[in-house]
């Protein structure tokens, strides 16, 4: 009895000086005590916390949790409810695109390029074979072209307008703005319409091409003279390498911006287009069809007139299924900018039935395909899933693209080479973990949540962020029994890891996690034991740094954490953990040791005993 009560002593002193000086120590103090008592180690499938990070806790690795029924379960999730996401909803959990655009949608011209220039047969070689007989054509200053555009002569037209064609498909520094200014646009435009000359209409056309393909400037020089509706009607044209050259200089007007793109679409250009595709429709006019479909459908502010643009979905459907990968990639960035939108136009995507190979895209290698199939899958998981369809069977956005299996191609693209698809991917994860409790158990047993802690642990920073986001919406929505699974995946040190990171919006998401997770495991009565576990890990000290950040925000998260589980009477309620779980009589607290400069006096309690403790 000695031996036990100078134990409990020597525990009670050490505990209750510890937690006034930091948690860590009294977590080692407390596991020495433990590591005499083999005993009380024993592995259960039923426990629900596993540690994790430095060291065994053997006292946490024994004792079995009780078990919580379902009704429990529902209990505790209902009552997170209260103060999980104060002020936040699943639509703001569900970023849009639009507030990661910088970040995660930066248009570059190497995902797709908005305009393209027509490089001359004499230079680079050109996709259109021109049939004209007139490929010697002699070079001529702009003032002698402009002299032979003037000509009532349709010889010295076609002439003056191939050296026009030619100078401005030179692979360097074509004089755009001097063609301009010379007055040779009004000239070609007036050449679309001589319908009994398709080689001078083609020649037109492809000047005019080169030259919207510039600056918004350039373009509109094209489109003030009236270029566009003579376009469309060239669509019609029998000769297909002149309705070829037509769709490629409506695709660069389109590519210019909301304004010229809502002009070609307002103008029936659409409708004309789909007729252009067919069954015997050549490989290069295939490929530049679809490429202006795809401007026709891209840019948001504001997005294109949806009804203008709803006929094409059907065709992009189609679409998905050609083998050239050009008219793949184009067509799914098509959908990618359609998606990018609100619920009702990811659900008219979803009706028209291009998620299941949109996701069977995703398994490609090809990046240029993959890169946009990945685009749309990850907007379209942005939808509301209450978002019903006009069809009797109801069929929400993001079930969808769980059902039509995309999580197991996820898991596979958070480990890809590079870092984009990784991000890109992480990103698509985070929105499919801010759902309903379902889904994220869709994650849970697909696999993915230990490829999302390998990007935490070991991903580009980018990818990281995405990942934190991932898994604070996890902790935002999930049940308490997918919040173990998550924590026995040693989730926490990679993810507090980030909370050392120099961008304030990541800190904060992970702070807001850190949060999440203290206060689920609070209502189970395991705050103590999860506190211990982010202590272990090093995230304790993460947060008392950010006591010190000029971010008033981050500060007050920080703040309100340490305040809630970490401070001493936290301490307090983890030392009668330790005292009523392991030592059955009440101590005496007047045999606690005292404190003098900074040390433990044990003079006035018992000794302890010869040989040791005995447990």
């Amino acid at each position: 009895m000695d031996q036990e009560h100078g134990v409990r002593t020597y525990v009670y002193g050490v505990c209750v000086w510890a937690f006034s000086k930091r948690l860590g120590l009294a977590r080692t103090i407390h596991e020495y005590v433990m590591l005499g008592n083999a005993q009380c180690q024993e592995a259960s499938e039923k426990m629900y916390f596993l540690p994790a990070g430095v060291g065994i806790d053997p006292c946490f690795t024994g004792r079995k949790m009780p078990l919580i029924t379902q009704d429990e379960n529902n209990a505790v999730a209902s009552r997170l409810q209260s103060f999980k996401n104060k002020g936040k909803n699943v639509d703001e959990m569900r970023r849009r695109r639009n507030e990661v655009n910088i970040e995660l949608r930066k248009a570059r011209k190497d995902d797709q390029l908005l305009k393209r220039r027509n490089i001359s047969v004499d230079d680079m070689g050109s996709p259109l074979q021109e049939n004209n007989g007139q490929t010697n054509t002699p070079i001529m200053s702009i003032q002698q072209i402009m002299e032979g555009m003037d000509s009532s002569d349709e010889t010295k037209q076609l002439t003056a307008t191939q050296a026009a064609r030619k100078t401005l498909s030179r692979e360097r520094n074509p004089p755009i703005d001097a063609m301009i200014e010379s007055g040779i646009v009004p000239k070609c435009v007036d050449f679309l319409t001589h319908y009994q000359n398709p080689s001078l209409q083609f020649e037109a056309s492809w000047a005019l091409t080169n030259i919207a393909s510039g600056t918004t400037e350039q373009t509109n020089a094209v489109v003030q003279q009236g270029a566009v509706p003579k376009f469309i009607n060239l669509l019609g044209s029998p000769y297909m390498h002149v309705a070829e050259q037509a769709v490629w200089a409506l695709g660069n007007i389109a590519g210019d911006g909301p304004v010229a793109r809502d002009l070609v679409l307002g103008l029936g250009a659409l409708p004309a287009l789909i007729e252009l595709i067919k069954p015997d429709t050549n490989e290069s006019l295939m490929r530049n069809i679809v490429w202006t479909l795809s401007n026709l459908c891209r840019n948001k502010n504001p997005p294109p007139p949806f009804e203008c643009i709803k006929p094409c979905l059907p065709v992009l459907n189609k679409l998905l299924y050609s083998q050239d990968k050009d008219v793949l990639a184009d067509a799914c960035w098509a959908l990618s900018y359609v998606t990018d939108g609100s619920n009702d136009k990811i659900q008219a995507v979803v009706d028209n039935g291009v998620v299941p190979r949109l996701v069977e895209l995703l398994g490609m290698e090809e990046v240029g395909v993959l890169t946009p199939a990945l685009r749309a899958v990850g907007n379209i998981v942005t939808g509301n899933d209450l978002q019903a369809s006009n069809t009797t069977v109801v069929v929400f956005q993001t079930d969808s693209i769980i059902h039509a299996g995309a999580l197991s191609k996820l898991s596979y693209l958070l480990k890809h080479s590079r870092s984009n698809i990784m991000k890109e991917a992480a990103w698509t994860v985070s929105n499919i973990t801010a759902g309903n409790v379902d889904q994220i158990q869709h994650v849970v047993n697909s696999g993915l949540l230990q490829p999302l802690i390998d990007v935490l642990s070991s991903g580009d920073f980018k990818s990281q962020k995405e990942a934190a986001w991932a898994v604070t919406n996890y902790t935002s929505g999930s049940s308490p029994h997918q919040l173990v699974v998550l924590l026995q995946l040693d989730i926490l040190k990679p993810f507090c890891n980030l909370l050392d990171s120099k961008d304030g919006k990541t800190v904060q998401v992970v702070l807001d996690g850190v949060s999440n997770i203290l206060q689920t495991a609070d209502k189970m009565n395991e705050a103590v034991r999860v506190a211990i576990m982010i202590e272990e890990c090093g995230g304790l000290d993460k947060l008392e740094a950010l006591q010190n950040h000029e971010n008033e925000a981050i500060y007050q998260k920080a703040l309100n954490i340490i305040d809630s589980f970490f401070s001493e009477s936290v301490s307090t309620i983890f030392l009668d953990y330790v005292l009523n779980t392991y030592f059955s009589e009440p101590l005496d607290p007047n045999t606690a040791p005292s404190e003098v400069n900074g040390q433990l006096d044990f003079s006035s309690t018992n000794s302890v005993p010869d040989g040791g403790f005995s447990f």
